[in-house]
């Protein structure tokens, strides 16, 4: 069965004066000469999006589209009309965005973060921007500690709400975060904390000791590139810490207290120095 808005192995059968006849045994499908391997011959299976065109059509693409049919996508407005808006899809068709599915008013030139579905009544790809009437509330393939895929698409006061995985919604808190995110950046996170309600808090840093033993290699091998000291320390900004290493002030200050236990490390306010090793100074006296 062809599956509209999503690439489907389809076998070409004959050319027309518009493009190559594809079918999956039941219907047929058009690919323009302009989207058509110059090598293919009758009886080659094709890799090709599927979708309907203006005059009802079904045709196909080998082009990749910015996003498929069940899944969530930032997209930018490139024209409006009485019924709706029309969003680039990296391929020769755009996305109708009826005004219904619209959580606000968009404008041309915009970007907003939607979801890609079939309309049941005509089986058009279509957008939405109202994501919570798409965002899976089952977790049950979700564990605290998980590293998971984040698209960030909204912001409160309490902090970024992201897609996680393209599936559901968690939330990245303000004084967790130390760097300016924006609808449609996609980042690494991690889940911190799954509540009542199916409600997930999450991290952009690792969570629970493997992010310490993580940090502490990750340390050692800035402070062994930089000459053996860092200029951050007990006093410095999160911020600067931040800008600087990618993590939070408490984790740094995790991850170095736990080095100056092993002796690997000197720590100051504002410098962070690797600890003089005595066999390498015995070594070094040999010699």
């Amino acid at each position: 069965m062809i599956e509209i808005g999503r690439f489907n192995e389809l076998r070409f059968v004959k050319k027309t004066e518009t493009g190559l006849v594809l079918t999956d045994g039941e219907k047929e499908v058009i690919l323009p000469y302009v989207y058509a391997p110059k090598e293919a011959e009758p009886g080659d299976n094709l890799h090709v999006f599927v979708y309907i065109h203006s005059d009802g059509r079904l045709m196909a693409t080998t082009e990749t589209p910015t996003a498929m049919v069940g899944e969530f996508a930032f997209l930018e407005v490139v024209d409006l009309n009485e019924q709706g808006a029309f969003m680039d899809m990296g391929i020769g068709k755009d996305v109708f965005v009826p005004e219904r599915e619209q959580k606000r008013p968009m404008k041309v030139g915009q970007k907003y973060v939607v979801y890609l579905y079939t309309d049941e009544r005509n089986e058009r790809i279509t957008a939405s921007s109202r994501l919570t009437d798409f965002i899976e509330q089952d977790m049950h393939d979700l564990e605290e500690g998980d590293e998971v895929s984040l698209l960030i698409f909204d912001e409160s006061d309490l902090g970024y709400s992201a897609i996680i995985n393209q599936k559901y919604a968690g939330l990245l808190y303000h004084n967790e975060v130390f760097e300016d995110l924006q609808p449609g950046d996609v980042r690494r996170g991690f889940v911190k904390k799954i509540r009542e309600e199916n409600k997930i808090d999450l991290s952009l840093q690792v969570i629970g000791f493997r992010h310490i033993l993580d940090l502490k290699d990750t340390l050692l091998l800035e402070l062994r590139e930089n000459g053996g000291i860092i200029n951050l320390g007990d006093k410095s900004s999160p911020e600067d810490i931040y800008n600087q290493l990618k993590i939070s002030k408490k984790a740094f200050k995790k991850a170095i207290g736990s080095l100056y236990k092993e002796r690997l490390v000197i720590v100051s306010d504002d410098s962070v120095k690797l600890a003089p090793d005595p066999k390498r100074e015995i070594d070094e006296m040999a010699d």
